[in-house]
């Protein structure tokens, strides 16, 4: 009899990646999975029982998490969000489960990068998240995104790392000149993700006789949306398409042949010591990439020479323009991206890895 796996979120929507890729890998291991989560039901991750929720308040979030892990039919239920760790370790308690803690960032340092979060709640918060921390600490397996995400203290702790998962991603295509010359972001868009520097930065290149297009694939923040959709209507972001929220494999549709892909990501707590995981993903897909100065991704872009490391909108500007002027730079770029992505696709599989785990436990 196949294993059920269900994966509940009480803040995240279904159409997240790393969620994506975990059900599809414990769909390869012989799972039979569920998920409840927020958002269009649609846009859940394929071959799985999706039943969603709109995205609400506090009150709403807060009622999911005491509710939501005790709807959960599977074998082992999978958590994603530190506030459902107190009604998912009763329920696996109470009901003999198994319980697996997938922690995708470091959620006390994400708040500073909340702008909901009141100033002086912020340490109270912290706490908050840190008591929730040594909950998930007990499950039978905490999944964490980095080495470097909470909990360090964990009796069963896998590193599994927001990698690409190569079956969700298109296949490595020889990129061709040909303008217009296009720029793809996915992901959360908010100025402290870089959608500020995105937009000018593409926004200089209107008058340039090989103007620019971007394509920004993922919710807009509601801290920044009256200053995107003001600025999406000026004439210089003509170029620019706000695709929204898509699902893991519409959003690399809209992704393929792009000439560049960005991650302007600024240097805050939570993004300090992180990868991440869009890098991994235009680098697999051999597609050069333009970030800011994070360490890790400049030890990288440095390692594989697949990109450029810009510290502003006009760093970023300058770069899109050489990427059409100086051919045999681009070239290079491309070869680079090239190389690293075909490495990338021979790594091991860290999903497959974790699924195996999970469908230990039982």
């Amino acid at each position: 009899m196949s294993a059920k796996v269900s994966i509940v979120t009480t803040g995240h929507d279904v159409a997240d990646a790393r969620l994506h890729r975990s059900a599809a890998a414990l769909r390869r291991a012989g799972a039979v999975v569920e998920v409840h989560g927020l958002g269009d039901g649609t846009q859940g991750p394929p071959g799985c029982r999706v039943t969603t929720a709109p995205h609400t308040g506090k009150v709403g979030r807060l009622l999911r998490a005491l509710t939501w892990p005790f709807r959960a039919e599977g074998d082992v239920l999978v958590t994603i969000d530190p506030d459902t760790s107190p009604a998912a370790l009763l329920a696996a308690r109470l009901r003999r489960r198994r319980w697996v803690a997938d922690v995708h960032e470091d959620y006390a340092a994400l708040l500073e990068d909340r702008a909901w979060v009141p100033r002086p709640l912020l340490k109270v918060l912290q706490v908050a998240v840190g008591a929730m921390n040594a909950l998930i600490g007990c499950a039978d397996l905490v999944l964490v995104a980095d080495e470097h995400v909470p909990p360090r203290q964990a009796r069963n702790r896998q590193v599994m790392r927001n990698e690409p998962d190569f079956s969700l991603l298109p296949s490595l295509v020889q990129a061709v000149d040909g303008s217009p010359w296009r720029a793809v972001y996915i992901g959360d868009n908010r100025t402290s993700r870089g959608l500020r520097t995105m937009l000018e930065a593409v926004a200089a290149t209107a008058g340039d006789p090989e103007p620019w297009q971007l394509d920004l694939v993922g919710p807009v923040s509601e801290s920044d949306r009256e200053w995107f959709e003001r600025r999406l209507a000026e004439p210089d972001c003509a170029l620019v398409t706000a695709h929204g929220r898509r699902d893991p494999q519409t959003s690399w549709e809209i992704a393929a042949g792009a000439d560049v892909g960005l991650c302007l990501l600024e240097n805050t707590p939570a993004f300090a010591e992180a990868m991440p995981s869009k890098v991994y993903e235009y680098l697999a897909c051999g597609m050069p990439t333009v970030a800011t100065p994070l360490p890790r991704v400049v030890e990288l872009l440095h390692r594989t020479g697949a990109g450029v490391v810009v510290d502003s909108a006009a760093e970023t500007t300058a770069t899109l323009r050489r990427f059409t002027t100086d051919a045999p730079w681009r070239a290079d770029l491309r070869e680079a991206a090239r190389e690293a992505g075909e490495v990338a696709r021979t790594r091991r599989n860290t999903y497959d890895e974790a699924a195996k785990r999970i469908l230990a436990l039982r």
